[in-house]
């Protein structure tokens, strides 16, 4: 769903119900869904049917006198580009579209953001002219046609590097800001070269060291000197938009970064110790076609049928086995059956179309139980929910599949006898009844589908 950022409207939401677009009543009735759900007050309108989107953007578009453009016809010239940082645009929501003599224009989300504007204004030293465009065209535009230049966003890796080594950029006599982003960067390359998808940085005597994690094996890749310390920890938090003045309570972030002209996802967790804050990025690749994982037509013709009738979907494996991966895939193929699909999730990996992605924020409260809680006064067909662990959801995934929902999601077991041992307990007996078909994920060339009858048996 394609939404606009909550701070233009904030301001002129009133104007709505002046021009008798919305009734005060219905404002309200939006504003507390948005407050629930953490989302502004523009999707919650659109979410609700009470608005389209095209009504919502002309009322901007007559409000603020600012003309606005359907990105969806239209390509960006990439030699502006250049003018925002692709982690800018990222941020603000802001892609540059072209620029006649000393004035820009560039498409925003919320072009009443004023920090934004000037925040462009100084990178760029020209003229800043928005126009109006909807938040998901413009993040769909970044990622489909930007080009960034020596920023941790861009990685370009050689097919033919074998024995590439970060410290090497550690060590090169520099300093500022500008070294410690190409430390950064170098550090994410070298986790590409060796298919690394976890990687942490810890706090010890000697500064921060970096680990690398590969099938359960803690590799030890060097260390960033204390003097380094403060500033590499500020810049990765500003790069992932965590605030780098907090450092006694956990944060949870989303780094973006390309490689070859793929835009890679990592989720970004801080958190305190008494040696200082330990670092961890998991890194998730985009989305791959689902036949290109489940090669066999029989196996994935059994996971798509599961899609289509209410049920629990379980998709099982060790961790860092790719269990996200096959959902978000599972997921982008489920769009083609016109549902209503939605996610709850740490972190959204990544932007899939006709999919309303929901991103917990512990921050103002909005934790999986209160999802749980809200979540099906939204009428989802199909609900992923990530990573269920406790009693109290499973029994809520029960609730779900009762009231004739697709449920999809993930548990994590080493092998097929751990995920016997495991959903033997007599608290998972009325889950297990449920799952109508499970996927097990051996490695990434062994994969199972099983259907339900199959299923039962194997587990009883």
């Amino acid at each position: 769903m394609e939404t606009i950022n909550n701070k233009t409207l904030e301001k002129l939401k009133y104007e709505l119900v002046r021009d008798g677009i919305v009734s005060y009543e219905t404002l309200e009735k939006a504003e507390e869904l948005a407050n629930v759900q953490n989302i502004n007050i523009g999707q919650a309108l659109i979410n609700s049917g009470i608005l389209n989107e095209e009504t919502l953007l002309k009322f901007l578009e007559s409000k603020l006198h600012i003309p606005y453009v359907n990105l969806e016809d239209y390509n960006p010239d990439p030699k502006c580009f250049n003018y925002v940082a692709f982690a800018d645009a990222r941020r603000y929501r802001i892609i540059p579209l072209f620029k006649i003599e000393e004035v820009l224009t560039v498409a925003m989300a919320d072009p009443l953001d004023l920090f934004a504007i000037d925040k462009i204004i100084e990178t760029a030293e020209c003229s800043i002219e928005p126009v109006i465009a909807s938040e998901q065209s413009i993040v769909r535009k970044i990622d489909e046609y930007y080009k960034v230049a020596d920023t941790v966003d861009n990685i370009t890796i050689a097919s033919n590097i074998q024995d590439f080594d970060w410290t090497e950029e550690l060590h090169k006599e520099d300093s500022g800001e500008e070294h410690i982003q190409r430390v950064i960067r170098a550090i994410l390359k070298q986790a590409i070269i060796e298919d690394i998808h976890e990687l942490n940085f810890e706090q010890v005597e000697e500064g921060l060291k970096v680990i690398f994690k590969q099938n359960g094996e803690i590799l030890d890749k060097g260390v960033i000197p204390s003097i380094l310390n403060a500033s590499f920890v500020s810049k990765l938090k500003v790069l992932s938009n965590l605030d780098p003045t907090v450092c006694e309570i956990p944060q949870l972030g989303k780094l973006c970064f390309k490689v070859e002209n793929t835009i890679l996802i990592a989720s970004i967790s801080s958190f305190p110790t008494i040696m200082g804050e330990r670092i961890s990025l998991k890194i998730y690749k985009p989305p791959a076609v689902l036949d290109k994982i489940i090669s066999d037509e029989k196996q994935r013709s059994i996971l798509l049928n599961a899609v289509e009738k209410p049920g629990i979907i379980l998709v099982c494996g060790s961790p860092l086995s790719g269990k996200t991966h096959i959902i978000y895939s599972l997921l982008m193929e489920t769009t083609e059956i016109k549902k209503n699909i939605m996610t709850i999730e740490s972190i959204a990996k990544y932007d899939l179309k006709h999919v309303n992605q929901c991103e917990l924020n512990e921050n103002i409260g909005f934790n999986m139980d209160k999802a749980l809680r809200f979540v099906e006064f939204q009428s989802p067909d199909i609900v992923y929910l990530e990573g269920i662990k406790t009693r109290e959801a499973f029994e809520f995934l029960s609730e779900l599949y009762y009231n004739d929902k697709t449920v999809i999601t993930e548990f994590m077991a080493n092998n097929m006898t751990d995920l016997r041992q495991k959903l033997a307990f007599d608290d998972f007996q009325t889950f297990k009844s449920l799952v109508s078909c499970l996927v097990f994920i051996h490695s990434r060339e062994s994969i199972e589908v099983f259907d339900k009858t199959t299923l039962q048996k194997y587990l009883a």
